[in-house]
């Protein structure tokens, strides 16, 4: 005898059924727009992704498992997206004396972390390093950054320049650019633009059309999330068909309130314990 999925209890264990039938309609959801749009990469699910998405959605988890388990997830996501920046080959020699041909990541690229939050303003910084910089859209802090410092320590070790700052004006339905200032070499870099959450893809729009007119074409920017909204995808999709998304899970939709259902709440809020304030 062969089953597909074995269930607790049977027919009655509703809360089971339930569960697995939101999942496979997310698998499903996944896979329509993944053929609908060929850049959308969303990294391969396994039960370890799984179990952390099931922490980081469960609204009674401590704040400090909540940020390990996102910094995990972040880290993974920020992992599949460096490999789509450009490689070289290089020889190297190993320990044993034998030669080995390998890759090694191109220089001179631009990587860029947008994060937003549920704020009034946010502020986008941009640091400099020898060779590549990181763009930076927070509210107060950078949560999302420090796992993309631990990935390519190099960018930390190599700071030598300052920071310069971008404001955004944000609501439920549009993102007013107020000011900004970029590199003057940001044509001539890959970007990775990072944000916790793709919703209705408002500011997301708002970060990479300026990217865009400041020369950077769109095949050279990679977005980065955790989670999506179908809705969000199609708009940023509609304006930008070239990007390339990397994101942990599609969710189901947007709700009435514009948030990501079933989702995981206020990133920004639940990340830093601000839920109440």
């Amino acid at each position: 005898m062969y089953v597909d999925v074995i269930i607790p209890r049977g027919g009655e264990n509703h809360v089971a059924i339930d569960l697995i039938v939101q999942h496979i309609r997310t698998k499903l959801g996944q896979q329509n727009l993944c053929k609908i749009y060929p850049n959308l990469n969303v990294i391969l699910s396994t039960f370890q992704i799984r179990g952390m998405h099931t922490l980081i959605r469960d609204k009674e988890i401590a704040k400090h498992d909540f940020v390990f388990y996102s910094d995990r997830l972040i880290r993974l996501v920020v992992e599949h997206g460096l490999g789509y920046l450009p490689f070289t080959e290089k020889q190297v020699i190993t320990p044993t004396w034998h030669t080995r041909d390998e890759l090694q990541q191109v220089l001179s690229i631009l990587s860029a972390a947008m994060l937003n939050s549920a704020v009034n303003h946010l502020e986008y910084l941009v640091i400099l390093f020898q060779d590549q910089c990181t763009l930076e859209l927070i509210s107060a802090r950078n949560y999302v950054v420090y796992p993309l410092f631990e990935v390519e320590r190099a960018w930390r070790t190599h700071y030598v320049h300052a920071v310069k700052e971008l404001k955004l004006e944000k609501s439920s339905s549009t993102a007013q650019l107020i000011y900004e200032k970029l590199p003057k070499d940001i044509s001539q870099r890959h970007v990775l633009l990072l944000d916790p959450v793709l919703a209705t893809g408002n500011s997301a729009i708002q970060a990479i059309g300026l990217l865009v007119r400041k020369g950077v074409p769109e095949s050279q920017i990679i977005f980065l999330n955790l989670i999506s909204a179908p809705e969000g995808i199609h708009r940023v999709y509609k304006q930008f068909p070239s990007l390339k998304i990397v994101t942990s899970e599609i969710d189901v939709a947007l709700n009435d309130e514009f948030h990501v259902v079933p989702g995981m709440g206020d990133f920004g809020d639940r990340y830093f314990g601000t839920d109440d304030v």
